[in-house]
């Protein structure tokens, strides 16, 4: 091996170890940000979690984490831009497409979020919490048939949620 490609070994080799010290930096500060948002301290989850992503853009973790912090903080806006980059990072991620629902319902944008709880019963079928939240999106839009199959469907598979719905009469 001659002097060039040891010294470009020896280069590569610090740079990857580098990239592993950012990408571990940045999965204790999410963890840490989880530990904010467990105990309603959304201002300090949310800035570990822009700290995590500004260390590792490739951790679609801390970016799903800010998103679902900007949902609970009522930013529906910038927590739907949150989940759309996490959706192009990976494509198949469930609770991305289901909280980017949710956002939308509360957006009034009731036919993205039919279509995101639809994505998320794609890849996770048993997911009463999607089937719940696609029925108040169709009953927000006021179609109560649709509405109410996916209510009942959610208490046939043991949403208590769902019981509680069907109880009020809603679907009678």
């Amino acid at each position: 091996m001659n002097y060039n490609s040891t010294y470009t070994l020896l280069a590569l080799l610090l740079i990857l170890n580098n990239s592993f010290a950012q990408s571990e930096q940045a999965e204790k500060l999410v963890e840490q940000g989880k530990t904010h948002l467990i105990n309603l301290e959304f201002d300090q989850a949310q800035d570990l979690f822009s700290k995590a992503f500004q260390k590792d853009s490739a951790n679609y973790n801390a970016l799903y984490q800010r998103g679902y912090t900007y949902n609970l903080k009522k930013e529906y806006e910038l927590a739907v831009k949150d989940f759309n980059k996490v959706i192009v990072m990976k494509p198949n991620h469930p609770w991305a497409y289901k909280t980017r629902g949710m956002a939308y319902t509360k957006l009034n944008e009731y036919e993205k979020a039919i279509i995101d709880f639809e994505k998320t019963l794609s890849l996770i079928p048993e997911d009463t919490d999607a089937i719940i939240n696609r029925g108040f999106a169709y009953k927000a839009m006021g179609n109560k048939k649709k509405a109410c199959e996916d209510f009942k469907k959610a208490k046939k598979m043991g949403n208590s949620e769902a019981k509680l719905i069907l109880k009020n009469n809603f679907c009678k």
